[in-house]
């Protein structure tokens, strides 16, 4: 019986976008090859993969909102759907406005309401909650964390959602029961909220909604307040997730809560964004030092790059490679769908309009939408994205990998059903040979320049 490999592959100077281009088949490695090897190890297994996907903002909610019917439906299923889509399973969204919303705005704006009388998600039923819902009808095993930008603001000691401030030592248990409260309204409206993390980017004072934690406050407040009142409120089942920022600070961050059992008894694991930089290595240290904690892609955007579109992609795929060689075991995009103004994001039109021109830039997102002449882009973050999350299925495991250049970005797992998934990335400018070779047996592949390859076998 025939041992053959099937071949999808995407790239930047033909028009094949996660194109299906047959199959190859295995050859007995009977010379023992030694030149030109990506060598897979079925039997080195590693991670389980929760999954991959996108963030619900009220920006990308309110813009498939402008679109037809038809065009809402087309971008869910190229989103959600397994088999005519690329198979979202592991999404996002933000609790109270983010900078990607129409407006600053919490579920209680009544200062003072430490019994939350005033509390409600009104407004996120209008957009967020229909989109998200529609996701779920199309995912139905869809994982959704949520992430809260900034507490309202009289909990704050800025009394401002924006320029980051902390929360109030007094407001730790209110807000605690704030976010319980926010999971149980959406379980109302018919929404498992999966997981949270504690706050996004708990470093970072931005002039949108922000809140900034110690590694000490965050520690405390989950081990104090937020881990015991979820379990008081019947959802202790929720993940908890820590820092949701940056990778640079990944150890010391795990350090401060997951060295202390008391508050790692409630935190499932970190979240890292992909904003300053690689730092792969540092997510092994995390795992070698606290191997039970899961580590999570929370978060990435890259910039519009008019000159460069295809950079996004390339750069999504480095990152998701080398974040899940070091035992990550999701990776979340930002913003699902942006319009033709790369928003609506309030903070950045509020800046614009202050004649500002150096502190906003313009976003991108896999999918835009054009409002005005409903035209529909799928960018190569959109492809890229596919050759992983449309293959890699949740339960499958990162297995061994060795490759013989660095010109080559390269990561193998196995499904549950035992397939076999490899992905290769070539983001030079020169066509790239390799030989894939696993349990004595080989096939040969030419990478060309800007592409991506997932083989299945």
């Amino acid at each position: 019986m025939k041992s053959l490999i099937r071949v999808i592959e995407t790239c930047k100077d033909t028009e094949d976008r996660l194109s299906d281009k047959g199959t190859k088949e295995f050859r007995i490695d009977a010379l023992e090859q030694e030149n030109k090897l990506i060598n897979i190890y079925s039997d080195v297994k590693y991670q389980a993969i929760e999954g991959f996907g996108g963030a619900f903002t009220e920006a990308s909610c309110t813009t498939l909102d402008k679109l037809t019917t038809e065009q809402r439906k087309e971008i869910l299923t190229a989103y959600f759907d397994k088999d005519r889509g690329i198979g979202y399973n592991f999404c996002r969204t933000h609790i109270n406005s983010c900078d990607y919303a129409l407006e600053e705005y919490t579920y209680d704006e009544v200062e003072g309401d430490f019994e939350l009388k005033h509390f409600s998600i009104e407004r996120d039923t209008k957009s967020l909650v229909p989109m998200i819902r529609d996701a779920f009808a199309i995912a139905p095993d869809m994982k959704l964390f949520a992430s809260p930008w900034s507490p309202p603001g009289w909990m704050k000691t800025n009394l401002e959602m924006v320029n980051g401030g902390k929360l109030k030592k007094e407001c730790y248990g209110v807000w605690a029961r704030y976010i319980a409260k926010y999971i149980r309204e959406y379980q109302n409206q018919n929404i498992d909220i999966w997981g949270i993390t504690v706050q996004n980017e708990a470093k970072a004072v931005q002039p949108w909604e922000s809140c900034v934690y110690t590694a000490e406050e965050e520690r405390d407040f989950v081990r104090d307040y937020l881990g015991p009142i979820l379990r008081e409120n019947g959802l202790g089942h929720i993940r908890i997730i820590i820092w949701d920022h940056n990778k640079e600070r990944i150890v010391e961050r795990s350090r401060a809560a997951f060295g202390d059992t008391a508050a790692a008894e409630y935190i499932d694991g970190v979240g890292v964004h992909y904003y300053s930089g690689d730092h792969f290595e540092a997510l092994n240290i995390t795992h070698e030092l606290f191997p039970d904690k899961n580590i999570y892609g929370t978060e990435a955007c890259t910039r519009q790059n008019l000159e460069n579109p295809w950079l996004s992609g390339e750069r999504y795929a480095h990152d998701i490679m080398g974040n899940f060689n070091n035992w990550s075991c999701a990776w979340t995009d930002w913003n699902l769908l942006l319009d033709e103004n790369t928003g609506p994001s309030h903070w950045r039109e509020k800046q614009i309009a202050m004649g500002d021109k150096g502190i906003y830039w313009f976003g991108n997102s896999p999918i835009m939408a054009d409002t005005g002449t409903g035209e529909i882009t799928y960018g190569a973050a959109y492809y890229y994205m596919g050759h992983f999350s449309k293959f890699v299925k949740r339960g499958a495991r990162r297995i061994g990998l060795s490759t013989y250049t660095p010109n080559l970005e390269a990561i193998a797992f196995e499904n549950p059903d035992r397939q076999k998934v490899a992905i290769v990335m070539n983001k030079n400018d020169a066509d790239q040979e390799f030989t894939l070779r696993i349990e004595g047996k080989i096939a040969d592949f030419n990478a060309k320049a800007h592409s991506i390859l997932t083989l299945l076998f």
